[in-house]
């Protein structure tokens, strides 16, 4: 059954979009006409080479030396791409520069909405430019950030890249051992740190994380400090304060070529069974995609402002700052999302106003439970776009949007990661937005659906594969000289074809909808169930705020199957609730999907990005010990996990 149309884009709305003009360019300079969006696409995996070199054309990327080709004969993970190609990626941020609009809008929650202008952060960015260069930095060290989401981390960010020094951020909730265990792998050069943060209306202060941190580097020659105040930084050895770096001497904002696949910034796997791998990307590979994705896939304009929600330790972090790739300005919020409380971001979206609004579908999910309407902080009649991620948005979700936050509105439902900092399926302006689907397969991204045999499948669930390169595919993970942890990661199922780990069907329409992680996969019975399914059920039942599944396997051929669940306050789990749980999974699904047991926790655990830890969970009730099923540095709520060592030792005494 297709699933039905929730929105429709306009003839003046696909007129009008940059997707819509790049197809006109096409057809004037490169005698290609497609019909429609799957035409295109179909082109864009066929002919990868032309595409991504038309991608390059389109946007007149500033390549300082010519290029060879465009992409090498070599098999992932070994294709090179515009081999002889010097660039920058922050040249082409700051060529957008502009008296006409700020460069950046922030809000927190101990300050209310400022602006940065452009020349305020070319010439911010130019002293710390100009700081790095005093103190040795060349292309190809490393800084490392302990930063909120702040405008100094934009700041910082801009000034590595544009010397060619390679980034890395973790935000200052995480600990400092799991902060260590991230930075010690790539001998940071200089540390960014800030004295404390503010969350959920409270002050934590991080200065004994900072000392820690900094003393577990030894590789830090400098640490930057930004304060409220001039705190006392004498204990701390070859320590500068932020605002004295600001009054940095230089000769203006400058720019270091260097080679397309130069590393930019290192992002980091979650971590949550192992060290985490330092996943490294290139600045010709992002700047590419960041084009691609941004113009086509989010259509974002000029004078736009364009938010998401997000922290300097998740990879929509990194994605946000390439709105200003395309002229927009980014718009950034530092805090909890549900302080005062959940309204806080749509009063944003109103007051400054917001033209693309960016979240994840937890965050969606729990306005539609808590029953807010956005539409009665004022008016949203800027907001073109509403795009959630990090895990699938269900059905519900969509139809809260467009019932209750906008009926007009564009929801780009997205899936991608921190392989790649970017998404494989997402928005697309010239087609229809159906109930529980992502609308397309991103433009030069072969996304396909492979069963067990490696066959592609069509309209029913299957892995998630790529078959074909992308310039933003890791060009390694640090410390992977031979590439054996980058393999593992993708490699080992299908040789020569990225495995990703999700479940997923590619529907008649063409459109795309996530199942859940297939590592995290229920096998149940012999039928193979998607997380994400459950968590739909579940997510209709209103006493219930949040949920996790597992399913373990028994001796014997048997299995386990328990749900945990978190109750709203004031709520109990009843006999009712599970009876109506069960009726629920059992006439959405089948009598598999009810579990075996029902139980009631006070928290689930996260990783500090945002996923639910399902596999951790799994392998502590399957017996093995807390140390050996977890890394509980990468855990966002660690005392969540005690619930769950005690359940096993009952279990398993």
């Amino acid at each position: 059954m297709t699933s039905p149309v929730l929105w429709e884009p306009s003839k003046t709305f696909k007129q009008n979009s940059n997707l819509a003009q790049y197809m006109q360019w096409l057809k004037v300079q490169r005698q290609l006409d497609f019909d429609d969006y799957s035409t295109l696409w179909n082109w864009s995996v066929e002919q990868e080479a032309d595409f991504w070199q038309s991608i390059s054309d389109y946007f007149n990327i500033i390549h300082h030396t010519g290029y060879t080709k465009v992409m090498s004969d070599d098999p992932m993970p070994h294709t090179k791409w515009f081999e002889g190609s010097t660039l920058n990626y922050a040249e082409h941020i700051f060529r957008n520069a502009t008296n006409a609009r700020p460069a950046i809008l922030f809000q927190s929650e101990r300050q209310p909405l400022a602006s940065v202008s452009w020349l305020e952060l070319q010439q911010k960015v130019a002293a710390l430019q100009a700081f790095f260069v005093q103190q040795g930095i060349r292309p190809g060290d490393r800084i490392a950030a302990y930063l909120p989401n702040i405008p100094q981390a934009t700041v910082a960010l801009l000034a590595a890249m544009s010397i060619g020094a390679v980034w890395s951020s973790c935000s200052p909730d995480f600990g400092s051992g799991s902060v260590m265990e991230r930075f010690r792998q790539i001998e940071p050069k200089i540390m960014i740190a800030v004295e404390g943060y503010a969350y959920n209306g409270k002050w934590f202060n991080r200065k004994k994380e900072v000392e820690a941190i900094k003393t577990g580097l030894p590789t830090v020659s400098k640490l930057i400090l930004i304060t409220g105040g001039d705190a006392d930084i004498k204990e701390m050895h070859e320590t500068v304060l932020w605002n004295e770096v600001m009054q940095t001497k230089n000769a203006g904002l400058q720019f270091t070529p260097v080679p397309f696949s130069h590393p930019i910034w290192i992002l980091y796997s979650s971590g949550t069974t192992g060290t985490p791998k330092a996943i490294t990307h290139s600045h010709g590979g992002v700047l590419l995609e960041h084009y691609k994705y941004l113009a086509f896939h989010n259509d974002v304009h000029p004078g736009e402002n364009f938010f998401w929600f997000t922290t300097t330790g998740w990879m929509m972090w990194n994605y946000l700052h390439a709105a200003l790739l395309v002229g927009a300005t980014i718009v950034l919020y530092d805090g909890s999302p549900g302080y005062p409380d959940i309204r806080v971001l749509w009063q944003l979206a109103v007051h400054a106003p917001l033209h693309h609004f960016g979240t994840s579908a937890p965050f969606i999910m729990a306005c539609l439970k808590a029953g807010i309407l956005p539409g009665e902080n004022g008016d949203l009649s800027a907001l073109r776009s509403i795009s959630s991620t990090g895990s699938p948005l269900p059905p519900e979700g969509f139809d809260y949007v467009y019932e209750k936050i906008k009926n007009d509105v564009w929801l780009c439902s997205m899936s991608g990661g921190t392989d790649v900092c970017t998404a494989f399926a997402g928005g697309c302006p010239l087609l229809p937005v159906y109930e529980g689907e992502i609308q397309c397969r991103a433009l030069g991204c072969a996304l396909y659906a492979f069963d067990e045999n490696g066959n592609a499948v069509w309209d029913e669930v299957g892995e998630m594969v790529i078959t074909g390169a992308m310039p933003s595919m890791p060009v390694f993970f640090w410390n992977d000289d031979l590439f054996e942890k980058y393999n593992s990661s993708y490699f080992e199922t299908y040789p020569g074809i990225w495995r990703h780990g999700d479940w997923v069907k590619i529907t008649p329409e063409n459109g795309v909808i996530i199942l859940g992680r297939s590592d995290a996969t229920l096998n149940r019975q012999g039928v193979r169930i998607g997380t994400a399914e459950i968590y739909r059920a579940v997510d209709t039942i209103e006493q219930i705020k949040d949920s996790l599944i597992v399913n373990i396997e028994l001796p014997g051929g048997g299995d386990y199957m328990p749900l945990f669940v978190v109750m709203k306050e004031g709520a109990a789990l009843t006999g009712d609730v599970k009876d109506a749980v069960n009726k629920a999974l059992r006439n959405a699904y089948s009598p598999r999907y009810v579990p075996d047991e029902i139980i009631a926790v006070k928290d689930i655990p996260y990783t500090i990005s945002g996923k639910k830890m399902e596999i951790p969970v799994k392998k502590i009730l399957m017996g093995r010990s807390l140390e050996r099923s977890v890394n509980t540095g990468s855990v966002k709520n660690p005392e969540s996990l005690d619930f769950f060592t005690h359940l096993a030792g009952l279990r398993n005494p």
